[in-house]
């Protein structure tokens, strides 16, 4: 195979790479954190080792869920500081090495009270950060997580929801960006390409419901930040796993890295298979002519991938650091499908009934590449300057050969080919300058250049007179080339008791698409000013007050735009608008943090604007086909709470509460059609997780969405529960991990739409996933629960 051959000189430039990193005579230094009021140890504690006459950082480490670490350095002029956000920082001076070794023995952090700058919702393992603009969720080993993707991780987390299409909301609404290290991906565009990220890869996940104005104003509900682990133990270090699960998904993994004093190089590999299925019904009613379409079937998505990431930092001084990666991914899809479609009259008579089947196979390489530089100056910890250079692309191959084959009454046979050539480069630079003053004063100011260009080149055949011919009005080339200039200055007042956060964020938006076989061309270019504004008051040790406001905008993406659509289902028809304007959204909230013992609750009241409203719209033509597509639909406001919360009866169970209600009130006309209504809805999340006997972990997590209204219909509510076991052995280096999501198959999506005389009835479902799991972490590595997906 000529994948084979081109792996085999990988490998053997990663191993060539570790051989030039020099080996010194080091230090080994080791211990264990715990808690002072129980003894309990404290996971993920940093221990840093930093110099005696500058105190600049020189390494560090964080603990184990054990609360032990293990740390190297080849220097000698130095102090152990040990710390943890919510306990007292412990500075360790006096120490004795022997025979190149330093035991510190069990060291105890007693919790701090008088923090003023955040507070922490901690976890057992995953836990919440509250800060001046924004929420952190880090993310530790959530079993029913374990060998899953980071849709499941997000639908872990508070405030956030995904669906069984992939889609990903924010408080209820679907106008989210999601970045990953900060920056767009190709994996973010497409809500199911974020599957390739797999929960171990997962360092924390920034919540920025009103994001300040540092960040890109895309996102009209905020945004959310997927931070990628790197690792960066000194050694040699790495993990392999290996998983199977049902549907059909097995997969092996394997992560190194190599760091030294000037180096950190890091790959991982990954190969594998998986099987995604679909079960759905579709009822279509002509009002008008009486008639009902039914149509059932399932599709599926058969998967081989293969990838590999490379990558360095270069540590050119302490405070100068460079780092250059790149990752290569490939896929080999086979989707077949098949649907039953029955046709009945006003007398419910059976009038013709046929079956449509398919066969597509495509190909999808993907790209992405950076260069980063980050200066850390002396003078301040937050004194930073940032540049950055990402480039990601993405192609499809793709065939499809559609039969339709008559069961009864009218002539239904029938023959489609479809081609679909799609390639998609993004380009990124960003600078980022951050300066403090004082230990209260600091601005922030930067700089962002976003280029985007898409070609997707569709064609369309239908079989006639014993010959495929083009269906010219369904082939097109579409063009969609988006440039997005964006600048911004922020300043900040961090006091004892009070800070304030002010900034504007001026953004240019160039936008072309282009129908080339019409030559229909739709031009869009606008500038916009994005304030924001965050403040924080602290009014006593027990309870805390943020507030903040950002105006955001949701620019209509390729696939909104994009007038043609796949014709699996030649019935129900999704398709995008070429004229298609951009919302916007001014967004208010107020939250409270109240800190009671060792639980810590989140009340938040929160309130959207939203002007140009996109809405999709579903029509019923006469011959039973629907079709929907987005449409600018007059203004929203929504106004919601949100509650989350921790709290730990006993030290072998813990509880994670997160609720979220938001009413709704929709104002506008399309096509002299009034679409004003009002509605609301609710969304619950309970996590339970218990300690047991013999180190095995054990976690269930509830998830309820209430029905709600939609501009047409309604969504029908969706009750799911996620389970989780795990059991560690080999003193932490080896975990055998089993997750179930959707233990009962009850996560199903049901929605009814009605517009004029017709009315139209979908339901989907995916089913029970299954994964069993197992890996081991060898050098100074950890287990990593290693889905074998791919690693950005």
């Amino acid at each position: 195979m000529v994948l084979k051959k081109n792996i085999t000189p990988v490998l053997f430039g990663i191993l060539l790479m570790f051989s030039f990193v020099s080996v010194a005579q080091t230090t080994k230094i080791e211990g264990r954190v715990v808690e002072q009021s129980n003894n309990q140890p404290l996971a993920y504690a940093t221990v840093m080792l930093a110099d005696k006459d500058t105190n600049k950082p020189i390494s560090g480490t964080t603990t184990t869920e054990e609360g032990t670490f293990v740390l190297e350095t080849e220097t000698n002029n130095y102090y152990i500081k040990v710390s943890f956000i919510g306990f007292v920082t412990k500075d360790i001076r006096d120490f004795q090495v022997k025979n190149n070794s330093i035991n510190l023995g069990t060291i105890t952090l007693a919790e701090d009270a008088a923090q003023l700058d955040e507070v922490v919702v901690q976890a057992e393992v995953s836990r919440t950060q509250f800060k001046l603009d924004k929420r952190v969720f880090n993310v530790g080993k959530d079993i029913s997580s374990t060998g899953m993707s980071a849709l499941d991780v997000l639908n872990n987390v508070p405030s956030v929801n995904v669906n069984i299409e992939g889609a990903i909301s924010l408080r209820g609404s679907s106008g989210v960006q999601v970045l990953i290290n900060g920056k767009p991906s190709i994996l973010t565009e497409d809500g199911g390409a974020l599957g390739s990220i797999t929960a171990d890869m997962i360092e924390s996940i920034e919540v920025i419901t009103n994001p300040s104005a540092k960040y890109d104003a895309e996102g009209t509900s905020g945004i959310i930040n997927i931070i990628i682990k790197k690792e960066e133990r000194k050694g040699l270090n790495g993990s392999v796993s290996l998983n199977t699960g049902e549907p059909d998904n097995h997969s092996v993994g394997i992560s190194l890295n190599r760091r030294s004093e000037k180096f950190n190089l890091f790959t991982q590999l990954g190969l594998g298979r998986r099987s995604y299925l679909r079960d759905s019904e579709n009822i279509n009613r002509n009002l008008e002519t009486v008639t009902t379409l039914f149509n059932t079937g399932t599709d599926y998505r058969n998967e081989k991938f293969y990838n590999i990431t490379l990558g360095t930092d270069y540590y050119l001084t302490p405070n100068d650091v460079f780092t250059l990666s790149g990752n290569f991914a490939y896929e080999v899809e086979d989707q077949p499908s098949n649907y039953n479609f029955q046709l009945f009259d006003e007398a419910d008579a059976l009038v013709s009934e046929w079956n449509r089947s398919e066969a597509t196979d495509a190909t999808n390489p993907k790209w992405q590449y950076e260069l980063v530089y980050k200066k850390d100056f002396t003078d301040h910890e937050d004194h930073d300057l940032l540049l950055s250079a990402t480039g990601n692309s993405f192609s499809k191959d793709q065939n499809s050969l559609f039969d339709d084959v008559t069961v009864s009454g009218e002539d239904r046979d029938a023959q489609q080919r479809t081609r679909t050539d799609f390639a998609e480069d993004n380009f990124t630079f960003k600078l980022d300058y951050m300066k403090p003053f004082s230990e209260q004063w600091s601005i922030e100011t930067g700089a962002q250049y976003v280029m985007t260009d898409v070609s997707n080149d569709y064609e369309v055949e239908d079989w006639i007179n014993g010959e495929f011919v083009t269906d010219t009005g369904l082939t097109n080339i579409f063009n969609y080339d988006q440039k997005v200039l964006g600048a911004y200055f922020s300043a900040a007042y961090e006091g004892e008791k009070w800070g304030l956060k002010g900034g504007l964020r001026l953004e240019q938006t160039d936008l072309k698409t282009l129908l080339e076989t019409t030559n229909d061309a739709n031009d869009q270019n606008y500038t916009n000013l994005f304030p924001s504004v965050h403040t924080s008051y602290k009014f006593s040790e027990a309870v805390s007050l943020q507030a903040g406001y950002s105006k955001r905008v949701y620019r209509p993406r390729m696939w909104d735009l994009n007038p043609f659509f796949n014709i699996r289902n030649s019935f129900s028809i999704r398709q995008g608008n070429p004229e298609l304007q951009p919302e916007f959204t001014d967004s208010y909230e107020v939250t409270t943090i109240l800190d009671i013992g060792k639980t810590s609750l989140n009340f938040g009241v929160y309130h959207r604007f939203t002007t140009d409203m996109i809405e999709r719209i579903t029509f019923l033509s006469e011959d039973n086909v629907s079709t929907t597509r987005p449409e600018n639909i007059g203004t929203n406001s929504t106004v919601g709470i949100e509650f989350n919360t921790k709290y730990t009866p006993i030290n072998w169970l813990t509880f994670n509460v997160d609720f979220n209600y938001n009413s709704f009130d929709r104002e506008g006309t399309f096509e002299s059609e009034v679409f004003d209504f009002k509605g609301d809805q609710w969304t619950s999340k309970l996590m339970a997780k218990f300690k047991l006997p013999a180190n095995i972990d054990f976690e269930a997590t509830g998830n309820y969405e209430s029905e709600y209204k939609t501009l047409q219909g309604e969504n029908d509510d969706i009750a799911f529960l996620d389970l989780g076991l795990r059991k560690k052995i080999l003193n932490g280096k080896g975990v055998f991990s089993l997750g179930v999501r959707d233990a009962f198959a009850s996560r199903y999506f049901k929605s009814f739409t009605a517009q004029g005389n017709s009315t139209n009835y979908t339901e989907s479902t995916r089913g029970r996933f299954v994964t069993l799991g197992f890996s081991y972490g060898f050098g100074k590595g950890e287990a990593m629960e290693y889905s074998g997906g791919r690693r950005r």
